[in-house]
């Protein structure tokens, strides 16, 4: 008997062991599978060309094969290389993440006329080396091994990247939604005709962004452009070159609304203007920050630390799709897409959906208020109690805030 109880007792024992055990074991692999669940982090390797070929890919957490995601190419600079670029100068893993978009960094090869890495060959010798092959290879790789939203591929990149950006929206214009450019400028087509690519072509909507420097001593980034000041040909468009041929092919208003970036970093020598052309094809806009006194810099990174380029670009550039302005926001729509938060406010309040410096405080009595701003974040504590009004200066629409 005491035999049976004692069989008894270790089988419920070995049972309930066995049953915690594997409870135990779900638990842990349901909990690695969320710390673990980024998709990739890394090197992808590509045969184009008959060239082994690389490029970093990151594919966030949230990433699921149910629901197509945006992708964001960006390009180093001529001489660079994907990881210093991403480590030091443009680091877009956190917005992917926080977005939810798949981020690329293609590497450039060499250019067998000067030995430098470059995206642009500086002579062909009648055989050029067309890079945006190699960027449409990429595409319809990720396209096969993800879910990728096919009408928002988006690119950027920094000086020979920015320049690159801009042949991807003339002549990978099918597959690109839009670009923005940093320190970056364009090529003529002359310039264009001599390197053996075919013209300027886009084909829809383009949404366009440039961020240059006024006093860029570099020749393929002069805001005047280059170089017919110097007795050559034309090679790189200038600043107001670059948004006329960029306002004309989307029909946005001749105009743009201008403003200035509020001044939160003083000692950098430098300001920033915006410039935004509104109403294009679709709602599409182009929009130039031209960063008065800045060098061949990326703002946030180095140089003029009034803005963060990374954020202005996926900012502007997300709004967008092949057809313009995703769903093209009436009034009513942009009311509804702007986040005012909390309201009633206290010591802050924080404003998501716009630019900050499209955005203006003013009291009952049509006084203007004037606030520190922080990462979207509106500092109130000097404020009085009582019932203020938020203006969005591009939409002409406002909210009512009150101070509890």
């Amino acid at each position: 008997y005491n035999f049976i109880l004692l069989s008894l007792t270790m089988f419920k024992i070995n049972y309930c062991f066995r049953y915690r055990f594997l409870y135990l074991l779900g638990f842990l692999f349901a909990f690695s599978s969320n710390l673990f669940a980024q998709i990739y982090n890394g090197f992808q390797s590509i045969n184009h060309n008959q060239i082994d070929r690389r490029f970093y890919l990151y594919v966030p957490n949230n990433y699921s094969a149910n629901n197509p995601i945006p992708v964001l190419f960006n390009f180093h600079g001529g001489g660079g290389d994907p990881v210093t670029y991403m480590n030091y100068t443009s680091d877009m893993r956190g917005l992917a993440e926080e977005n939810n978009f798949i981020l690329v960094y293609p590497e450039a090869t060499t250019d067998p006329s000067t030995g430098s890495i470059s995206w642009i060959d500086k002579a062909t010798n009648g055989a050029p080396r067309d890079e945006t092959n190699f960027i449409d290879a990429i595409i319809n790789l990720i396209s096969r091994d993800y879910s990728v939203d096919s009408d928002r591929i988006y690119a950027c990149g920094y000086s020979e990247g920015g320049i690159f950006s801009y042949e991807l929206a003339c002549r990978l214009n099918n597959k690109i939604a839009g670009i923005a450019s940093v320190s970056g400028s364009m090529l003529s087509e002359s310039e264009r005709s001599n390197l053996g690519f075919s013209s300027c072509s886009p084909q829809h909507p383009t949404a366009i962004m440039l961020i240059p420097g006024t006093d860029d001593t570099n020749a393929h980034s002069l805001y005047q452009g280059c170089c017919l000041g110097w007795n050559l040909d034309s090679y790189y468009l200038s600043a107001n070159e670059i948004t006329e041929y960029w306002t004309n092919f989307n029909s946005t208003d001749n105009n743009p609304s201008v403003s200035d970036v509020t001044n939160t970093s003083t000692s950098d020598g430098s300001t920033i203007q915006r410039k935004i052309w509104l109403n294009g094809d679709g709602g599409v806009e182009v929009q130039e920050l031209k960063v008065i006194g800045g060098a061949h810099d990326w703002p946030g990174t180095s140089g003029n630390m009034d803005i963060d380029a990374n954020n202005e670009i996926w900012q502007f550039l997300s709004k967008f799709d092949k057809n313009g302005m995703i769903n093209n926001l009436n009034i009513e729509d942009f009311h509804k897409s702007v986040l005012v938060t909390p309201n009633p406010f206290n010591n802050f309040f924080k404003v998501k959906g716009v630019e900050n410096d499209l955005i203006e405080l003013y009291d009952l009595f049509g006084r203007k208020i004037e606030c520190k701003i922080n990462d979207d974040i509106f500092n109130t504590e000097n404020l009085k109690r009582g019932v203020y009004f938020l203006i969005i200066k591009e939409k002409n629409i406002s909210f009512k805030l009150v101070k509890s």
